[in-house]
């Protein structure tokens, strides 16, 4: 790539131009100047700077196995990307791996992720984290990009939203009954 000037860079970069000299004074950036004395920036020379992620998630620990194989998968095809894995659902953004890959992409040090299924990284809102991650200049590869008729999505959508409740209500039913069975707790008094 060509050097852009300041402005260039920002933008694609998603940074401040104070941000930009930090890193020509720190020597992260190659930069070299006009006649008249404006920096100018090779963004390649940041690139080989940033790190490039693999990322596999599966629901629940019963699923062990598929998370095994998704990691598989992707460490043959990309044996030199660095590996972040989760389990849990995919309507849950407080998963540790999600949480830290997303810091990491906020901060400018990822140039690249790769995932199998976009639900891989949210059920919904893949298109906000996509617009985050391109707005810090990383680009997001899923590799299968089956399409679903606009049906079928809903379907597949409404299946995991009752799918995720009915298990917080299944946990909830189990909770109930061991706080009633739990002679150390007090018993709820009737008044008559």
């Amino acid at each position: 790539m060509a050097y852009v000037n300041t402005r260039t860079a920002c933008n694609r970069l998603g940074v401040h131009s104070n941000t930009l000299r930090n890193w020509d004074r720190d020597g992260k950036i190659k930069t070299m100047r006009t006649p008249g004395g404006i920096r100018l920036y090779d963004l390649d020379s940041l690139e080989s700077d940033r790190r490039k992620f693999i990322y596999a998630r599966v629901s629940s620990r019963n699923q062990k196995d598929d998370l095994n194989s998704q990691i598989e998968y992707l460490k043959t095809r990309f044996p030199n990307h660095e590996l972040i894995e989760d389990i849990g659902s995919g309507l849950n953004f407080k998963r540790k791996g999600l949480n830290t890959l997303l810091e990491l992409v906020m901060s400018g040090q990822v140039s690249e992720i790769i995932v199998t299924h976009k639900d891989r990284l949210c059920r919904f809102g893949y298109e906000l984290i996509e617009a985050i991650a391109t707005k810090n200049s990383c680009k997001i590869m899923v590799l299968d990009e089956s399409k679903l008729s606009p049906q079928a999505e809903l379907v597949n959508d409404l299946l995991s939203i009752i799918h995720v409740f009915s298990c917080r209500l299944y946990g909830l039913r189990k909770y109930s009954r061991k706080i009633k069975e739990d002679t150390d707790l007090p018993q709820k008094q009737t008044v008559g």
